[in-house]
């Protein structure tokens, strides 16, 4: 990859990933603070759980992209006990990050990651596999929400929670008009 490429994909990437951080968000807070412990399985994460792995890998990935290497994950502040707290968390957190990518070099971004003997992606492709891993994992936590009965947000326009367009008096946070894919 080519150092101008590389500033393309990750001009072309940074606002996506600005978007759905957003909305991970919104999904994480939506979670009730008194079932922050469910699990629609044994195998599967805490309604918790899911979303510190959410953040946490995402945080990893980014910081990959930034140091130019895969560290080793950072723990979870003590602070952090409900999902309340980790969607009040996130975008700060993420706040901090961006100027950092936006700053980056095309040779920078251009520059080879090993992950773990896996990949060896220019450190640019990894912004869209944490932009993927998160929606993924916001998928399944959006699921958990429906199965405790709680209020599931709009994703991509709309849910059946917040339906489009939004009721006239509405408290919907779904977009003004529909956003242009």
């Amino acid at each position: 990859m080519q150092p101008d490429q590389a500033i393309f994909l990750r001009d072309f990437l940074l606002p996506q990933l600005r978007s759905e951080q957003i909305v991970t968000a919104r999904v994480i807070s939506a979670v009730p603070s008194d079932r922050n412990d469910f699990r629609p399985d044994p195998k599967c994460f805490s309604a918790f759980g899911l979303s510190w792995h959410m953040v946490l890998c995402e945080f990893w990935v980014l910081d990959a992209v930034i140091h130019r290497r895969f560290g080793e994950f950072d723990p979870r502040p003590a602070e952090l006990k409900t999902c309340a707290d980790i969607a009040s968390w996130y975008p700060k957190q993420f706040a901090q990050r961006l100027p950092l990518l936006e700053s980056l070099s095309g040779e920078h971004l251009a520059t080879p990651i090993d992950f773990h003997g896996l990949r060896n992606d220019p450190a640019v492709a990894y912004l869209n596999i944490a932009i993927r891993h998160s929606v993924h994992h916001r998928g399944q936590l959006s699921t958990y929400l429906r199965a405790i009965g709680a209020h599931v947000p709009a994703i991509y326009v709309e849910s059946a929670d917040e339906p489009w367009p939004p009721e006239p008096g509405s408290t919907s946070a779904a977009p003004a008009s529909p956003p242009a894919f």
